[in-house]
């Protein structure tokens, strides 16, 4: 007799997809009555949409040092928002990089220019409308070099805090938007994270913008140092994007050449008053001495000492025997004063 064929078992029904946000659906009851507990995975923390899409194009010259390199990747490591680039020859011209910029699909470019292999320049543009700010770069330390205590989440986001003076002077404002634009970082950006645990400080002493940046501590709110810091020197603000009409030229600004050329003459005129002195000292020694007038009481103390007559030694002296052994001499000195005694 042929096996009959038995009915197939029922497969399980496949859970249906649903929406992220919708409630569950409730349980069916099992065979005891209780059915299994379902738990639902929490959204992400940002539910919002990118909207800002500031990017910063970050990069620099051929001939930059070791400080400036490591600086500029410090701001790359802080600015989840930043791109990087190839180093640019010299030779070409500024107005390339809006070019560079544009490729890179960047609206906003941080550019380091060194000269000289000791004077480092940065640039803060708004391509390729602009404006753009240049300024001279002083004081740089590192991340790695400060060793300060302060540590931030990597790709959070910053808060900027700025100095009182930004709202007092028209080109400190223009300034301010500038700063606020390249270095918040924006949000729901894709790869910065959700939280804000730093600072960056903007404070305006001795005619330059001092960049700090700190870390806040949870407990009792206070800032810590992270790093890195530099002085910002302003030059001159310009109208476009790397060129165009100067909007404002900083009359406090001298240039590195010229303070090298400062300190070099003052240690010159240091050297030529030191010669000038010596000088001076040998007029004095060599010029005629003024004669002072004789002091007739000078000559009272002296008293004139008694000349001697002079004696003229006719007979020869006796030649003294000479005798390389001295007790020789002391038996020969002995015998003559024996000769004497006995002729007395």
């Amino acid at each position: 007799a042929k096996r009959k064929h038995e009915a197939p078992s029922a497969r399980p029904k496949k859970r249906a997809k649903r929406a992220p946000g919708a409630p569950e659906p409730d349980a069916k009851p099992g065979a005891d009555g209780a059915g299994p507990e379902e738990y639902s995975v929490p959204p992400p923390v940002s539910q919002g949409k990118w909207k800002n899409k500031e990017r910063v194009l970050i990069f620099s010259s051929r001939g930059i040092n070791f400080r400036t390199r490591h600086l500029m990747q410090d701001l790359r490591t802080l600015m989840p928002h930043s791109k990087a680039d190839t180093k640019m020859d010299r030779k070409d011209q500024l107005f390339v990089i809006n070019e560079v910029c544009e490729m890179k699909n960047c609206n906003k470019c941080i550019f380091f220019e060194a000269k000289k292999k000791q004077d480092l320049y940065m640039w803060l543009s708004n391509t390729p409308q602009g404006p753009s700010a240049k300024f001279l770069v002083q004081n740089v330390h590192t991340l790695a070099e400060l060793k300060m205590t302060g540590n931030c989440l990597r790709g959070s986001r910053p808060l900027l805090s700025f100095d009182p003076t930004f709202d007092k002077e028209p080109h400190y404002a223009l300034l301010k938007e500038l700063f606020i634009q390249i270095f918040s970082t924006p949000q729901y950006h894709p790869k910065s994270q959700p939280f804000v645990d730093h600072v960056f400080t903007f404070t305006v002493t001795d005619e330059r913008i001092w960049f700090r940046n700190y870390q806040i501590i949870e407990e009792d709110a206070s800032l810590v140092e992270i790093g890195p810091r530099f002085v910002l020197n302003l030059i001159k603000i310009f109208q476009g994007s790397f060129g165009g009409p100067t909007l404002y030229e900083n009359p406090h600004y001298r240039s590195p050449n010229m303070h090298r050329r400062l300190i070099r003459l003052s240690v010159a005129a240091k050297f030529r008053e030191k010669q000038q002195v010596k000088e001076v000292q040998m007029i004095k020694k060599k010029g005629s001495k003024v004669l002072i007038e004789e002091d007739p009481t000078e000559v009272v103390f002296e008293t004139p000492a008694e000349e001697k007559p002079v004696e003229i030694q006719l007979v020869k002296p006796e030649s003294k025997p000479i005798v390389k052994d001295k007790k020789k001499l002391r038996k020969i000195q002995r015998k003559k004063q024996k000769k004497l005694f006995r002729t007395e």
